[in-house]
């Protein structure tokens, strides 16, 4: 069946920051107030009107193909299987493109994420425009961030943590200005992120970054930031995380 639009959760990780919680199940299948956060994800990707998803597993995969098959939702839910080989967030989108032939472009979501980023309107929006990719970004705190031109064309990437930078181009023909400052702004990454169906179907199926494939593509492709501002975002890898969600979502969210 055809679709406008594919939704691709990255389910395939292995936890390891949740320690304990993944021992004897996926990250996807940790529960968040009654609820395994693979159901929190489907259920808010089909009420903003995605109707295909594609899964991929690899930790405790079997776990999550059988929690699809034992529940009804309302789209049709596919599988990308990594179990032989944890290909990362790039080589899983590569592995998975012949999974989104009938669509237009795909939706890509963190597992670990929740929000109530309006999901529908801005893949409508993405399909209206003539850009490759969009990266939705927050303007917050974090080691790692996506650099950009004024005009949110994707420049570079870069680690605080340790100093080091990416680049799209080499240095000395990238970012800098005629007065030899570098002339971009940092943003964090939402872990949302929207491309064109065909957009990765060149790149040789192996573990690899979705970031230095973007850093690639960025060279002739329209790779830009999407500033997004929701109500909340939670990026639950860590168990405080979780705690403080949970504690949120009783207690704001109707």
């Amino acid at each position: 069946m055809k679709h406008d639009t594919t939704a691709m959760i990255l389910a395939a990780g292995l936890g390891t920051r949740l320690k304990a919680l993944t021992q004897d199940r996926p990250k996807a299948l940790v529960p968040l107030n009654g609820k395994p956060l693979l159901q929190h994800c489907i259920e808010n990707l089909i009420a903003n009107g995605f109707h295909h998803i594609v899964i991929n597993v690899h930790h405790f995969g079997e776990q999550i193909i059988d929690f699809v098959d034992h529940h009804q939702f309302d789209a049709d839910i596919e599988i990308s299987d990594e179990r032989d080989l944890l290909m990362d967030t790039g080589g899983g989108i590569v592995k998975a493109t012949p999974l989104f032939k009938d669509s237009k472009a795909v939706l890509v979501h963190n597992v670990d994420i929740i929000s109530n980023v309006n999901l529908g309107e801005m893949s409508q929006q993405f399909l209206e425009s003539k850009d490759d990719a969009w990266l939705l970004t927050q303007d917050r705190e974090t080691n790692r961030k996506l650099l950009f031109r004024d005009d949110q064309q994707l420049i570079g990437w870069r680690n605080k943590a340790d100093g080091s930078f990416k680049w799209v181009f080499p240095e000395k023909d990238g970012p800098s200005t005629s007065s030899g400052t570098c002339n971009y702004h940092e943003m964090a990454f939402s872990g949302l992120h929207l491309f064109r169906s065909d957009l990765f179907a060149s790149f040789e199926c192996k573990p690899q970054s979705v970031i230095d494939l973007y850093l690639y593509l960025a060279k002739t492709k329209r790779i830009l930031s999407k500033p997004i501002q929701p109500d909340y975002w939670f990026d639950l890898g860590k168990p405080e995380q979780l705690e403080y969600a949970s504690s949120y979502l009783n207690t704001q969210v109707k």
